[in-house]
């Protein structure tokens, strides 16, 4: 079995600094075998970390769609941003990527997708996030995990890293896996591990938007 993060941000993300090579510090010594990078609309930072980690690192994205965000894991191309959930969905599934909805039920602290998108696109989703590490509150993951089981879809975990040292707050621990179709028959047999990260880790992304513009001022 090997653990695995299924949320994680770089420096190409615009509310995260934390280094690719940070991020392969933090990994090794939290334990994980593999590690899902996840920035902000782009690929560019995952790309990075895989060139640091062969082989343990999944190419992902969180996209922001017209509705809110939808992830896409084992991806090869970046997916642009504000297209509808279903054009997003699409494209993820033609590159052989799987759709992951991330914190479905967090309304104040992430930009979920909307109830209503959400359930039209449901049939579509490969997979769940029913373990946030920096939802507000433990409640709202008890709310996904209820709606994974609740459509009998697989359920992923991540930390939701905007800082290094958070990576590992939450992840998956599974059977290892080579691709995607081997990944979403290995989570048959996975279990949720999770903590929430403390006041820094919810204040990273604040903080790296802050240190971003006061950076650009000074250019």
């Amino acid at each position: 079995m090997i653990k695995v993060d299924l949320h994680v941000h770089t420096y190409r993300s615009g509310d995260s600094l934390a280094r690719p090579e940070e991020l392969v510090y933090w990994m090794a010594r939290r334990g994980l075998g593999a590690m899902a990078i996840t920035d902000h609309n782009t690929i560019q930072g995952a790309r990075e970390v895989a060139a640091l980690a062969p082989g343990a690192i999944i190419i992902g994205e969180e996209i922001l769609t017209r509705r809110g965000e939808i992830i896409g894991l084992f991806l090869r191309e970046h997916i642009p941003a504000q297209l509808s959930p279903r054009e997003t969905i699409e494209r993820i599934h033609q590159q052989g990527g799987l759709v992951y909805i991330p914190h479905p039920a967090d309304r104040i602290g992430a930009s979920p997708l909307e109830p209503e998108a959400l359930l039209a696109v449901l049939p579509l989703v490969d997979l769940i996030e029913a373990f946030n590490a920096r939802s507000l509150g433990r409640f709202l993951n008890r709310r996904a995990a209820a709606l994974a089981h609740e459509y009998d879809l697989p359920m992923g975990a991540g930390s939701d890293a905007h800082r290094a040292r958070d990576v590992g707050r939450a992840y998956v621990e599974m059977p290892p896996f080579r691709d995607a179709r081997s990944f979403l028959e290995a989570l048959s047999e996975s279990r949720i591990h999770g903590r929430m990260v403390g006041l820094l880790g919810r204040l990273a992304p604040t903080h790296a938007r802050f240190v971003k513009r006061r950076q650009e001022r000074q250019e």
